[in-house]
């Protein structure tokens, strides 16, 4: 019998076809992709901005997109992880967000974030285009991480699982230390200078450490007068040193100087403008606009420094500018408003228009 006209298997025919194929595809996203992504957004039709408020008043506020996974930031993959990728099904790198609550910004205003439903920390380098993941970091997994800073080279993050600590470690996943002591059960994070501000929900009470994890100390007990908290559950930090804490069961925030003495309040329990139900993420712009996010009204509401209610923003839903129980919002270098859309599964990003 003539066997010089022999095919493969079936098997390796298929299998070859599938590997030519994949390095085809592959050669089209790393060559064509600027290309076919052009030709895509000349073709689509333009959608209506979405702003607050609505017409006939002037618009403020603009909204710009959600954040459900790396790419959506603006990480890129390399060629080879969108091979691997393709091949055996995984998202590594592409992780889609499962309930994020914790969002700061690092001195060149990079994005950190928290994703509590995927107990992951996560990090995107705005410059390189590189978005960073973990899940533990040295032999400790993070079991409810929800809140996070940064400064230089150091990650702070506020693990409130079963064992309860502020975990620094480095960009290169090396730990570094954690804080354990003097606290109950850490839900904000803060840096302010050289000091860590740290929201202790189980303590009722704000804790300063140095940036080193050393115990300095703290102010406030629990209670419903001024300087007083009843779960307080994120803090922030402006310009001038001033700290906003976020007392969550008593609806409202209160601001101190950086010392811990009350300055004043913004907000009081009840379901109209301009006040709280379950407020639980406060920040500050660059003009001192103050903005907090309501987990009970599903909306986040904008204060002049003056405590004085500019706008709200938002009600239950999954469309843009909808919420369902949103966490922490922060304010990045350029005013971009983030906040975590939590059980949405995104991070939505607004951009302030004209004049406040």
């Amino acid at each position: 019998m003539n066997r010089s006209h022999s095919c493969p298997p079936p098997f390796s025919c298929i299998r070859a076809l599938r590997v030519g194929l994949a390095l085809l595809l592959v050669g089209v996203n790393l060559f064509g992709s600027k290309e076919l992504v052009a030709a895509a957004q000349r073709s689509a039709p333009s959608s209506p901005e979405l702003v607050w408020p609505e017409p006939p008043d002037p618009p403020r506020i603009a909204f710009v997109q959600s954040i459900s996974k790396s790419t959506d930031a603006g990480a890129k993959l390399s060629g080879f992880r969108r091979f691997a990728n393709w091949i055996s099904g995984a998202q590594q790198g592409t992780e889609p967000l499962v309930r994020p609550f914790g969002i700061a910004f690092d001195e060149q205003g990079n994005l950190c974030l928290t994703d509590t439903g995927a107990n992951a920390v996560c990090f995107f380098d705005n410059a390189a285009k590189r978005w960073y993941r973990w899940e533990q970091i040295a032999n400790r997994s993070f079991t409810s991480p929800v809140a996070i800073a940064k400064k230089g080279n150091v990650i702070f993050v506020a693990d409130s699982g079963e064992s309860p600590a502020i975990i620094a470690f480095s960009l290169e996943g090396k730990l570094l230390f954690h804080i354990s002591e003097n606290l109950t059960r850490a839900s904000g994070l803060a840096i302010c200078g050289d000091r860590l501000f740290v929201a202790d929900a189980g303590g009722h009470c704000i804790a300063l450490f140095d940036l080193q994890g050393k115990f300095l100390r703290r102010f406030g007990s629990r209670g419903t007068g001024a300087g007083q908290f009843n779960f307080p559950t994120h803090v922030a930090a402006d310009s001038h040193g001033q700290i906003f804490v976020t007392d969550s069961m008593n609806s409202r925030i209160q601001v101190f100087d950086s010392n811990g003495q009350f300055l004043r309040q913004i907000g009081a329990p009840g379901d109209g403008p301009g006040s709280f139900g379950r407020p639980k993420g406060v920040a500050v712009d660059g003009e001192g606009h103050v903005y907090v996010s309501d987990a009970m009204f599903d909306n986040f509401q904008i204060f002049d420094s003056d405590c004085r209610l500019l706008l709200s923003i938002g009600h239950q839903g999954t469309g843009p500018g909808e919420f369902y129980l949103p966490g922490v919002v922060a304010v990045g270098r350029d005013n971009r408003i983030y906040v975590a859309d939590s059980y949405n599964g995104r991070v939505q990003v607004f951009q302030p228009i004209g004049k406040k």
